[in-house]
């Protein structure tokens, strides 16, 4: 009987545009949530009845279902933050994330360390990263990001570089004394040296022209209560060597004739230091350009650099657009702990949902494509940022009017047909 067909064609609009009002309310309610991505029902007409079978046209129409809900991956808003962790994704990419019901994704970036030191979402899953090697150098190797809370190793100077102008207008060079070496001396400097236990130690470095020539011979002294042997209040000598240069004032020839790096108070005795003043023709078979020269204006120090530090522990952690994780230490140095890795899928429509801004694998979405930010098409990361939903209230309002509107309309199918019913019911009665 048709009017029995009208009153489940009936059911399923309200069944379809109830379903529909679902969507449109779960995606007001996450108008405000980090990363999430509104949702869009889609809805497909059921198979017809046929009046002329295989002949076509002359259908009857029984309804509607709720044929799919896909969520609309457009590109959320990046609103800056405060908070050193908190991560935004500009493109397709998502955050890898591990644990206890295994691995998920996200485009939620709000994260945090928590008590041991590992970078956890709000619901504690860890997030994943590229590991750094002894060095500090990022290795192809993935597991948990995390920063260490124990005191870095001392570590001590193995290498000091100088770039310094020694002045080539010194005619009548100084005889140099030990005992009086500040005003024996043609031109002094100091560097900071660190031995095997991380104490520092001020060397100081006396150089003195010989007579008509382009050589310089230096000594490296220190305090004498510094090292085995010497005494308070008087320098001791540590390492001697001499520089010479070409016609041109470049750097020609290095060489260090003594060693003599013996800190007290249980350090490593006989520390091996270089003293590298350049790229050197003659002793490192280079072009003498970068490094110390000998021009005509006065001796000065451009710059310095020494490979040692002091023990010491994070006073302050970085992420860069690129997702690094960089520790800063008190003792000056920093060091790069991870890399965040993030994910791409063929297919990420089909992504299952597992809640708290999760998502799971899924058959229909592919695997998961993994690799750094801003490679092969995952998206840029921006630190100190947070994406906002993509959900538009103007328009899911008048999504909401309008699914309201159908649902009432289907609820009048019903009534309607109800009253038809009641009429033939009635038949019987006259």
């Amino acid at each position: 009987m048709g009017v029995l067909s009208s009153l489940y064609t009936g059911v399923s609009g309200l069944s379809a545009q109830g379903e529909a009002l679902n969507v449109i309310g779960d995606n007001i309610a996450n108008a405000n949530t980090t990363g999430f991505k509104s949702s869009r029902a889609e809805f497909q007409d059921i198979i017809a009845k046929s009046l002329k079978g295989i002949l076509g046209g002359n259908q009857i129409g029984r309804g509607v279902k709720l044929a799919a809900v896909n969520p609309i991956l457009q590109q959320g808003n990046l609103d800056p933050s405060e908070k050193a962790t908190d991560l935004a994704i500009s493109g397709d990419g998502y955050f890898v994330l591990k644990g206890s019901d295994g691995e998920s994704f996200t485009r939620d970036g709000s994260f945090h360390f928590d008590k041991d030191g590992y970078l956890v979402s709000n619901d504690n899953q860890r997030i994943q990263g590229y590991q750094a090697d002894d060095r500090g150098r990022i290795i192809n190797k993935t597991g948990d990001v995390r920063f260490p809370r124990a005191l870095i190793p001392a570590k001590a100077t193995a290498e000091v570089k100088l770039d310094l102008n020694l002045d080539s207008r010194v005619v009548n060079p100084k005889k140099f004394d030990p005992l009086d070496p500040f005003t024996t001396s043609d031109y002094s400097t100091g560097v900071e040296l660190f031995d095997s236990q991380g104490n520092k130690h001020l060397m100081t470095m006396f150089f003195n022209r010989k007579p008509e020539s382009r050589t310089w011979e230096w000594r490296g002294m220190v305090d004498g209560k510094d090292v085995t042997g010497g005494e308070e209040g008087k320098l001791s000598e540590v390492a001697t060597g001499f520089v010479s240069f070409t016609v041109d004032g470049k750097l020609d020839v290095e060489e260090m004739t003594k060693t003599a790096f013996n800190f007290k108070n249980g350090a490593l005795q006989g520390q091996k230091i270089k003293i590298d003043f350049g790229d050197s023709i003659t002793t490192d078979k280079g072009k003498g350009i970068d490094g110390s020269k000998q021009y005509g204006k006065e001796s000065d120090m451009i710059s310095w650099h020494q490979d040692g530090s002091s023990a010491g522990t994070i006073v302050n952690m970085s992420f860069n657009d690129e997702g690094v994780l960089t520790a800063i230490y008190s003792n000056g140095e920093a060091a790069d702990l991870a890399q965040l890795t993030m994910a791409k899928f063929e297919n990420a429509e089909s992504l299952f949902k597992v809640g708290n801004n999760r998502f799971k694998e899924a058959r229909a979405s592919g695997t998961p494509a993994m690799g750094k930010p801003g490679t092969a098409g995952r998206g840029k990361l921006f630190a100190k940022s947070l994406e906002r939903s993509t959900v538009d209230l103007a328009m899911e309002f008048v999504n909401l009017i309008q699914n309201q509107k159908s649902f009432q309309a289907n609820a009048k199918i019903i009534t309607t047909t109800d009253d038809l019913l009641q009429e033939v019911i009635n038949l019987k009665r006259t």
